[in-house]
């Protein structure tokens, strides 16, 4: 268990860059993920992990790179249905080893109608996880509700979630965020969210979440909806891993749009 989390989560500064590209269980071909490999591929040698279906994961990530999975085996709801938080697992436990992924995630859906049965679903797939030493990343989705997004409900999602036995969270940034922390006694990774408006709004996203006590990011839109993905997932990095500032951070990116493979000031971490 702590070594497939040390895989993730990397010892050397404790803190991670998970780069999301599960968006399409529920979104389908989202904008600039319509062909995952595409995406996926000039970006992984960036990150610490990928977050992804098991349907990408066999058709667009090359079995041969060291990169750990972050596996979403939860789904049953599209955007055009009627409730997105009518999740379950989807993908079972031994095909999630088969895969050789360092973790699984699935989203709970507190206070919403489907509250119970995903923390069930998360409890299940807790349990299993203790039998095989596999990690549990448990999402606090608010599906369509973004109003949900301040401290008391996050705080509150993402204890029960930790209770129940999740070995890291993910869950959003918000006002307040280090009550969150506080109240968490599971490391969070927080989520990069729709695209925002800048390059500079993403960068201080993640120096904020880290600076109050995040110990990572899982971007995806802000990263590969990007017009230089590349450079803005190490311009990421140098935030995350290297405590650089935001101004650091942009002048990093403008910087890496300049090179065709961009360097990371320090020696990437793995």
């Amino acid at each position: 268990m702590k070594n497939r989390l040390s895989r993730i989560i990397k010892p050397s500064t404790g803190h991670a860059v998970m780069l999301a590209v599960d968006h399409g269980y529920f979104m389908g071909p989202t904008h600039k993920l319509e062909e995952p490999r595409k995406t996926i591929e000039p970006l992984l040698p960036y990150a610490d992990a990928i977050m992804c279906t098991r349907g990408v994961l066999r058709t667009s990530v090359d079995p041969k790179t060291s990169v750990p999975i972050v596996l979403r085996v939860s789904g049953g709801a599209s955007v055009i249905g009627e409730s997105l938080t009518n999740e379950t697992t989807t993908t079972s436990f031994k095909d999630a080893i088969r895969l050789n992924v360092a973790a699984v995630a699935l989203s709970i859906f507190v206070g919403t109608q489907h509250e119970h049965q995903t923390l069930r679903n998360l409890g299940h797939l807790v349990n299993l996880g203790e039998d095989y030493g596999i990690p549990v990343l448990a999402v606090t989705a608010v599906g369509k509700e973004l109003e949900k997004r301040d401290a008391r409900y996050l705080g509150l999602a993402c204890r029960i979630a930790a209770e129940l036995g999740a070995h890291f969270v993910k869950t959003y940034f918000c006002e307040d965020f280090g009550k969150v922390v506080k109240g968490c006694p599971v490391p969070l990774v927080v989520a990069g969210g729709p695209k925002l408006e800048t390059e500079l709004d993403a960068f201080e996203l993640a120096h904020d979440a880290i600076a109050d006590g995040a110990i990572g990011v899982d971007m995806g839109r802000n990263i590969w909806q990007s017009e230089h993905p590349v450079a803005m997932i190490t311009s990421i990095r140098e935030i995350v891993h290297n405590g650089s500032s935001v101004r650091e951070a942009q002048q990093a990116f403008e910087e890496a749009k300049k090179t065709k493979t961009p360097i990371l000031t320090k020696n990437p971490v793995r």
